[in-house]
């Protein structure tokens, strides 16, 4: 690994679960939290920034980023029990590496994040969630920092949490959280997780590069449902293809491009908002 170096000119693709994107102009993987803070006191106030769990749902230009990549997955990366009722996670660490975590410290409620594909501060920024539970239902705390390097304690009530976003009127950036779960019996929490992937593994393409869902569930209704009710499973352009598995997945199937998965995004919901007058919007951040 390259932890506390910076490395110039280096290409995305490696870096985005979707195998596609341009370089950055630098990228960074901080060691810890210290060392994140020494660093972005040494950037300008005004240099871009775009932090990486393990770049799901993202779609990163064939342009790249111009400007700081900070990688957060393999960096901030603590998992620590802090008392009975509240476990602290870094933002570094995969959803599915803090589901096991509380299951075997007897939490319930944990098993839906072991079905994300992403990192702790992913699921924060995005409230993910599936099987009927979302991030934000269970936290108690957040520790964030902004560009300067300065740390805060938030509340929940400090955000604004809705369905897959979560607003701040400033600038910072996710570190740790606090949660607090139901206790459970560690055997049936494992359980829960182990079937909860193989429905997973059944359902959605995850063998080959693809970023999640790409449209957030309209209101009671189902973004694949409208997606395949169009006749767009298996449609593509290039390599960018709608999954046969899962009509909410958009895979490359080997060489697409940035362009061609966007274009395929823009396709879709045109052919969406033409048969059903419901605009899909869309649950991928594209930069």
């Amino acid at each position: 690994m390259f932890k506390n170096t910076v490395l110039k000119n280096i290409s995305l693709k490696n870096y985005t679960s979707f195998r596609v994107g341009g370089p950055a102009k630098q990228l960074y993987q901080p060691h810890d939290k210290a060392d994140l803070i020494s660093f972005l006191k040494t950037l300008p106030d005004d240099e871009p920034l775009l932090y990486l769990g393990l770049g799901s749902n993202v779609l990163i230009s064939d342009a790249g980023f111009p400007g700081t990549v900070i990688l957060m997955q393999g960096g901030l990366n603590k998992m620590t029990k802090i008392n009975d009722t509240i476990l602290r996670v870094e933002a570094g660490v995969s959803c599915g590496s803090f589901s096991r975590f509380a299951a075997k410290q007897h939490f319930s409620h944990c098993e839906f994040l072991a079905g994300i594909p992403g990192t702790m501060g992913g699921a924060l920024k995005m409230n993910a969630g599936c099987h009927g539970d979302e991030t934000w239902d269970h936290i108690i705390a957040v520790e964030t920092i902004n560009r300067k390097g300065e740390t805060f304690t938030r509340k929940p009530s400090e955000f604004k949490i809705a369905y897959r976003s979560t607003f701040f009127p400033q600038e910072e950036f996710f570190l740790s959280a606090d949660f607090q779960f139901p206790k459970g019996d560690a055997n049936i929490a494992l359980e829960k997780i182990k079937e909860l992937l193989a429905h997973r593994k059944n359902t959605q393409p995850i063998h080959l590069p693809n970023c999640g869902s790409v449209f957030r569930n309209p209101p009671g209704n189902y973004a694949a449902k409208l997606i395949e009710a169009c006749g767009l499973k298996g449609y593509r352009i290039q390599d960018a293809c709608v999954s046969e598995k899962h009509a909410n997945f958009i895979i490359n199937q080997g060489n697409a491009t940035a362009k061609n998965i966007e274009d395929l995004i823009c396709f879709i919901k045109v052919t969406v908002k033409s048969k059903f007058n419901i605009d899909l919007m869309p649950e991928i951040h594209i930069f």
